[in-house]
């Protein structure tokens, strides 16, 4: 029978409910009896002691909320008796931390097929990018993509656009009745994958970006929304790429030419660029289609061939997250990363207002003194910008996750923490910046899904791992993005949009090493082209640069 609740940490004063617990039930765990006042449901926890105004709730062995009221003995918290709390971290609070690495032996030899780059990287994907420098080329940004994408085969299906025909059609004829009683089952569902009869068989999309930024704002806008850029480019899974530029806007294109080559003085892949002002608008879109295709047919030569997996670079992100998602899947993709690591492959932590809590554990793990201290920095940097604003990162829980049990945002972080895996910090990021060093990098973005994921790919991962407990459709236009279920009510509720589900850990049906390993078997998949993210399969190509304000 699957367990009903579950301690943490043997530290912990709080219990989490696996199941709805009802009031007056009584429940056994760990040789002590707790009857509930009140009851509680999944997701949610309950004391295991008697707590005072102001008292200390604990989790996951961390800080995680102080009493703003009495809690009786088996009561669950809620945002009615507990505040945000978190334990204070320093370099000066270091402790000495140990690490095994996971035995990796089964997976030594193991190869994905990915595109090699002349750099050294390999993709998982072989994209063209198509992307302005300022948000004044949006329009002709959307023009290429319409005519592209509908003449080689890269077009989503016209699902709804041959519903609205068939509501319009009955219209017509003056039924009215008949569109009113017709049920949503009876009109064509999502078609999983674009029907292709593509001319360039090696090229997986030609991915078309727009912006509102490149002018008008900071100059310090316009060097992050460079920077960012030239991460996209130098994305392995990107191949090639067009650049669409007014030409008297700030992001000039001799930076964006200048700022790939220092991220990559390796670079050797086609990079047109292409300034309106020098002419019409129609010589400049038809130039932009005939280099673009011919740069198509370039990269179409390109074939996968194996690669270890040390080449796999991986983003770790959670969202819409709930009250499983310390419990499941956040921990399963933190043995895969774990394992990743071990390999000699690199995975990213990104989102550090869900790190509130859990950095002095992060900085004991970071054994480079300077990149401890940059880890430092950029939290404290950032929690100021946020609190400045009178927006704390204890404003992060959003409602759906305050519903489904992260009372705080202490909580929220100390689960989300678990992303990361155990092994020690290689390396810190600031957004976008290049991910180079095998092994844990943190990655400095919002909790933001899409601006967190946005930074993931211009640092250079060439997948993303992305576990719910509530459910999102986000996607990235370059970088598969596996939406990871951390219960089986969700993966049954939204087939459509999750990838894997981890809530057989819950269920007790699998512990977190088999789940991270059953992830790791379909990530290859992946990698090598034979399966496709429900992400991609709708077109879900979501790109929001971070202008480095505040943003949780």
């Amino acid at each position: 029978m699957p367990a009903q609740v579950l301690k943490v940490h043997p530290d912990d004063n709080v219990i989490v409910a696996l199941r709805n617990l009802p009031a007056q039930s009584t429940i056994a765990f760990e040789g002590q009896s707790y009857t509930l006042p009140i009851g509680v449901d999944a997701k949610h926890k309950f004391v295991t002691e008697d707590l005072p105004t102001g008292g200390v709730v604990r989790m996951y062995g961390v800080t995680v909320g102080k009493a703003t009221q009495p809690i009786r003995r088996g009561e669950p918290i809620t945002t009615f008796n507990l505040k945000h709390e978190s334990d204070q971290y320093g370099l000066d609070k270091r402790r000495p931390y140990t690490y095994a690495a996971p035995d990796v032996t089964k997976w030594q030899n193991r190869t994905f097929m990915g595109y090699h780059r002349a750099d050294g990287r390999v993709g998982t994907r072989n994209y063209w990018l198509v992307v302005p420098l300022v948000f004044c080329e949006n329009r002709n940004i959307l023009i290429l993509k319409d005519a592209f994408e509908r003449e080689l085969g890269y077009a989503q299906p016209d699902t709804y656009r041959d519903q609205v025909r068939e509501l319009l059609s009955l219209y017509q004829h003056g039924d009215l009745k008949a569109i009113q009683s017709l049920q949503p089952a009876s009109l064509n569902g999502h078609a999983t994958q674009p029907a292709a009869n593509r001319p360039f068989k090696n090229v997986d999309g030609i991915k078309f970006l727009t912006h509102e930024m490149g002018c008008g704002g900071t100059r310090q806008d316009s060097a992050y929304l460079c920077s960012l850029l030239a991460g996209m480019i130098n994305n392995p899974n990107v191949a090639g790429a067009t650049v669409l530029s007014l030409g008297c806007q700030h992001l000039q294109t001799g930076m964006l030419e200048e700022e790939v080559r220092r991220q990559n003085p390796a670079f050797d892949k086609p990079l047109l660029l292409f300034e309106q002002q020098e002419g019409t608008e129609f010589a400049l879109m038809a130039q932009a289609v005939k280099e673009t295709f011919l740069g198509l047919a370039q990269i179409n030569k390109i074939e996968r061939q194996p690669a270890p997996l040390s080449q796999l670079c991986v983003g770790l992100k959670c969202g819409g997250s709930d009250g499983f998602s310390g419990l499941s899947a956040n921990p399963a993709i933190g043995h895969l990363s774990d394992v990743l690591g071990a390999l000699g492959g690199k995975t990213v932590l990104a989102e550090f207002p869900e790190l509130c809590g859990a950095e002095q554990d992060l900085i004991d793990r970071t054994a480079d003194d300077a990149k401890a201290g940059k880890f430092v920095s950029l939290m404290q940097t950032y929690s100021a910008q946020a609190e400045a604003a009178g927006s704390g990162f204890d404003m992060n829980p959003s409602p759906g996750n305050i519903k489904d049990g992260l009372i705080t945002d202490a909580i929220k972080s100390a689960g989300a923490a678990k992303k990361g895996g155990n092994a020690p910090v290689a390396d810190v990021l600031d957004y976008a910046e290049p991910a180079v060093a095998p092994g844990l990098s943190l990655l400095c973005t919002p909790g933001n899904d899409v601006e967190a994921t946005t930074g993931m790919a211009g640092s250079g991962t060439n997948l993303i791992l992305f576990t719910t407990g509530l459910g999102t459709p986000t996607g990235n236009p370059i970088c598969p993005v596996v939406k990871i279920s951390t219960n089986t009510a969700l993966k049954n509720r939204m087939p459509d949009v999750i990838d894997f589900d981890s809530g057989p850990i819950i269920d007790g049906e699998q512990t977190i090493p088999q789940n991270g390993d059953l992830l790791l078997e379909w990530l290859i998949q992946l990698a090598s082209g034979e399966v496709t993210t429900k992400a991609e399969q709708l077109g879900q190509d979501d790109f929001i640069p971070w202008k480095r304000g505040v943003s949780l």
